[in-house]
């Protein structure tokens, strides 16, 4: 029986016939992430700016704790890890000390809204000149899906069986309204990744920001609206539609702060 030979990327490249391929800065490997999380995407994303702007020698990614703890080993640039919360503050020490690097932080809503709240808000305020990646799934995804600072009104989770009462609990946290607020922070934006064209728009604030950070402007942020089917009790085209749906009515997408010399892609 006689089988076909699959050509290989170079061979694909030579044909002119290449649609997409890994970035370079996205390293080949299997990831740990559920099915239909949309950490991947967000990944790809910034991969992507990293590759386009030339920038992987000079990169450094500062990990979190949470579920994209190991996000060290799916990226071909320099990393850290962080304790939990901490990453500004470490980044902070890398860029002034290797002001010549590009930094960035990727931080879920556990690790930036509540341990690391401290970290972020002073960090914006004092405009420390790295980036960060916020990714607001609603829910402490790495331990079982608690509760978070970002959880909507009456939602259910592992430590809010009956939803999240906020006159017990408190409300939602709207972190990149709260960073815009502050004088250090220049580029702050709400994104999603629940459908091709958010994707896209995503894409181009994730160069915007690296390229406030090559300025020399203060801090950049993103927040990604991003989805976690696993503790959402959801197939992942569903959680898709709850993004759209449930989340963006309460986190809605846009610009909150842009400052003077920001170049926007």
């Amino acid at each position: 029986m006689s089988t076909i030979p699959i050509p290989t990327v170079e061979e694909i490249i030579a044909q002119g016939n290449l649609v997409y391929k890994r970035p370079d800065a996205l390293a080949d490997t299997w990831t740990h992430y559920c099915p239909g999380c949309t950490h991947g995407i967000i990944h790809r994303l910034i991969a992507e700016a990293i590759d386009e702007l030339g920038l992987r020698e000079r990169t450094i990614l500062v990990a979190p704790v949470g579920c994209s703890v190991l996000m060290y080993h799916y990226f071909n640039v320099d990393a850290v890890e962080a304790a939990h919360g901490r990453a500004p503050a470490m980044a902070t020490g890398l860029k002034r000390t290797q002001p010549d690097k590009i930094v960035f932080t990727y931080q879920g809503d556990g690790d930036l809204a509540s341990i690391g709240a401290a970290e972020i808000l002073h960090a914006a305020n004092r405009g420390e000149k790295f980036t960060v990646f916020f990714i607001n799934n609603a829910v402490y995804g790495m331990t079982s899906g608690q509760m978070a600072p970002t959880t909507l009104p009456g939602m259910v989770t592992t430590s809010s069986p009956t939803g999240r009462d906020v006159a017990l609990h408190g409300y939602p946290m709207r972190m990149a309204e709260i960073i815009a607020g502050l004088p250090g922070a220049c580029y702050v934006v709400r994104r999603s990744v629940h459908d091709a064209r958010a994707i896209r728009q995503a894409k181009k604030a994730v160069l915007t920001a690296f390229k406030t950070q090559l300025a020399g402007l203060g801090l950049s942020m993103i927040e990604f609206l991003s989805s976690c089917p696993t503790n959402w009790h959801m197939l992942p085209p569903d959680a898709l539609a709850w993004i759209r749906d449930t989340m963006i009515p309460y986190f809605p997408l846009g610009d909150f702060k842009v400052a003077d010399g920001v170049e926007q892609v």
